[in-house]
């Protein structure tokens, strides 16, 4: 069998990168697990490789994403970051991250950590998927759907299941790698 790297990742570095070092690797660092719950949720309607490129200058924007910074941002703070910073000049994204930070802490507070609250979805191990070509992979499925439900409920926002279905791919909680990929799980 022919090992080939996910169609998706095969033009541009960046994504390289981001596929073969963090996409489908499972993660409980609380840092990851917020980064990328804002970082989702600022691609809503634009391509990853955009968010992508502006990754470093989302971490400077928001004090490397660090939740207890972030939820303490004044509007003040939000307003200059967005005429400013080198991101995605969304109000409501921008304000996003304040707010879902706030719900991030509250997660935390409640279940001892956020990685055991969203890793408790899954029993505590990725969902290994073994898809023979990307069209069969879904862009939102139960779980997404579930879990979406339930962070609005927290207060999060930008968290719509197709989003969270991405996000858990982003955090190892989904490998969706196709099967011929050398980082699906039971090829590493």
């Amino acid at each position: 069998m022919q090992l080939e790297r996910c169609g998706w990742a095969m033009n541009d570095a960046v994504e390289q990168a981001y596929h073969d070092n963090e996409w489908g690797v499972p993660s409980r660092d609380e840092h990851y697990l917020f980064e990328m719950l804002n970082l989702e949720g600022a691609q809503a309607g634009l391509s990853w490789r955009l968010i992508l490129n502006k990754r470093a200058a989302y971490k400077d924007a928001f004090h490397k994403f660090d939740p207890d910074k972030c939820a303490m941002m004044t509007d003040k703070e939000l307003e200059h970051i967005r005429e400013t910073a080198a991101i995605v000049k969304n109000k409501l994204k921008i304000g996003g991250v304040r707010k879902n930070a706030i719900a991030f802490l509250k997660v935390q507070e409640e279940f001892g950590s956020f990685a055991n609250y969203i890793w408790g979805y899954a029993d505590g191990k990725p969902i290994i998927n073994h898809w023979t070509d990307m069209s069969q992979m879904p862009t939102k499925n139960a779980l997404s759907e579930q879990i979406s439900k339930d962070l609005k409920k927290r207060g999060f926002i930008f968290v719509g299941p197709v989003i969270i279905y991405s996000y858990l791919q982003a955090i190892g909680m989904i490998d969706d790698h196709v099967v011929t990929c050398p980082y699906h799980t039971e090829n590493r």
